[in-house]
């Protein structure tokens, strides 16, 4: 993954929570456990594991039991070595120590410790990448050595295939159309990479793939929940039973939790945010901008969804005297450049948060032929008396300056044609006064009516006054 697109903001939890889930993961405990019980007879071999005579105890160590108590221990040593919580000091005797990072997870910092994890999840996403092991056993080669060619595997298409659904899975999980803290079912997450955004109904080849991506998903996701990423129910395995073998018991069939169901953790949102961030995307968190001007806030919060606007300026107001705030906020929301409509539309949604104090602030903008509109209507809103009527001047520069700046938080929305044809239908004449208005945007706002507005007739008259503002701008 690398992009320098904007991700949707993320609520995080504190640091000191989060370390708090990451030591906690199997994965991670396991392994610090057994970097406190390897000691001065503990043997690796030349790949840094353990030696088999040696895995018995280290799963009695453990607590595991059963045939697959072996291979938990060895994972588990593996992680401790990659993480730094071991340390190999004699590659040829294979001797180890206590690694200096061990000493971080009981006397570090949070943000030490969720570095020793995230080391360890790194180490079991690349896990997650590899074929089964039976399959690998079966491409071996006579020498020993895997035949990739006949195991059908690239590993870095299987690394991206992962990277690409775990991003869609933060996505979703911070959107403000997505789930939130529901869980996302398996086969939809597997569509979303797979299955094309512009395809209406999906070919039989195209579900096999979907089909063929959940069960690739289904053993990842297995993987990928002791690390603390995810919380995942997996595949019903009656669904994976033989076509002509009967179910143990009755199933049903519209039951699409039984397909898997995946949710991130609180830990695994900070994980992605923080791979997200090294891949090059800019994956915000509400509370960025708390302790920053409004200028920032009203561009930062800008590209953000209604919701997460609404959180990040409680924040920012939360700090501040309402009305130093208003007052700050007006300031930052003047200017005659293609973002300013937007963060005077940002600016009055602030405001709107802003009690009674705020008043003298916006009295002193009235005369603002940029601002001026926008504070009668909070004076307005606020049943505040002697509130001056505007001028016509002001009420049109103030009716394309809201057009733009939804043309620019929604674009073509529903809201926003419904928003056109009310101000065709309220106001006669509408179009022989707008390209008169003085504002940067008129052409464009104008052009855009011409397009939303269902009114062949109207929208003509839309896109010749767009005409009209334009040569009267020279442009």
């Amino acid at each position: 993954m690398s992009d320098s697109s904007t991700l949707p903001p993320v609520r995080l939890r504190p640091e000191a929570e989060l370390a708090r889930d990451a030591l906690a993961a199997p994965v991670l405990a396991r392994a610090a456990r057994l970097a406190r019980w390897a000691g001065p007879d503990t043997r690796v071999d030349a790949g840094g594991g353990l030696v088999e005579e040696q895995l018995p105890a280290a799963a009695g160590e453990l607590g595991l039991s059963g045939d697959d108590a072996a291979a938990y221990a060895s994972e588990a040593w593996r992680i401790a070595v990659d993480t730094g919580l071991v340390e190999i000091t004699d590659e040829e005797a294979g001797t180890v120590v206590a690694g200096g990072d061990l000493a971080l997870l009981t006397g570090g910092s949070p943000q030490d410790v969720l570095g020793v994890w995230l080391t360890a999840l790194e180490a079991v996403l690349a896990d997650a990448s590899v074929p089964d092991l039976d399959d690998i056993v079966d491409a071996m080669a006579e020498g020993g050595e895997v035949d990739l060619s006949s195991l059908d595997w690239d590993p870095e298409a299987e690394a991206e295939f992962l990277d690409g659904v775990l991003g869609n899975l933060y996505l979703l999980t911070v959107g403000e159309d997505g789930p939130g803290d529901a869980a996302v079912p398996l086969p939809a997450l597997a569509a979303s990479v797979i299955v094309p955004s512009d395809m209406g109904e999906p070919t039989n080849d195209v579900l096999e793939q979907v089909s063929d991506a959940m069960m690739r998903l289904d053993d990842q996701f297995r993987l990928l929940e002791p690390i603390g990423l995810v919380a995942y129910q997996p595949v019903d395995e009656a669904l994976m039973a033989d076509a002509d073998e009967e179910p143990a018991a009755p199933v049903d069939e519209a039951d699409v939790a039984r397909y898997g169901m995946v949710r991130l953790t609180p830990l695994g949102l900070y994980g992605l945010r923080t791979r997200l961030l090294e891949a090059g995307f800019e994956a915000p968190v509400v509370g960025d901008l708390a302790d920053k001007g409004a200028d920032a806030l009203l561009d930062g919060t800008a590209p953000f969804p209604p919701a997460s606007a609404h959180a990040e300026t409680e924040l920012w107001l939360g700090r501040r005297e309402p009305l130093a705030a208003a007052r700050e906020l007006l300031a930052a929301a003047r200017g005659s450049d293609t973002g300013a409509p937007l963060r005077r539309l940002r600016c009055q949604q602030a405001l709107s948060l802003v009690g009674a104090e705020a008043e003298p602030a916006l009295r002193e903008v009235l005369d603002d032929a940029e601002l001026g509109g926008l504070a009668r209507v909070w004076l307005t809103e606020h049943g505040a008396g002697d509130v001056p009527a505007p001028p016509q001047e002001m009420v049109f520069w103030l009716t394309i300056d809201t057009v733009a700046a939804q043309l620019a938080a929604e674009g073509n929305s529903e809201e926003l044609r419904a928003l056109v044809q009310g101000l065709a239908r309220q106001h006669s004449g509408f179009f022989e006064t707008a390209w008169r208005v003085g504002h940067p945007a008129t052409a464009d706002v104008l052009e855009a009516m011409g397009r939303l507005h269902p009114d062949k007739k109207i929208a003509k008259e839309a896109r010749k006054a767009a005409f009209k503002a334009r040569s009267q701008q020279g442009g």
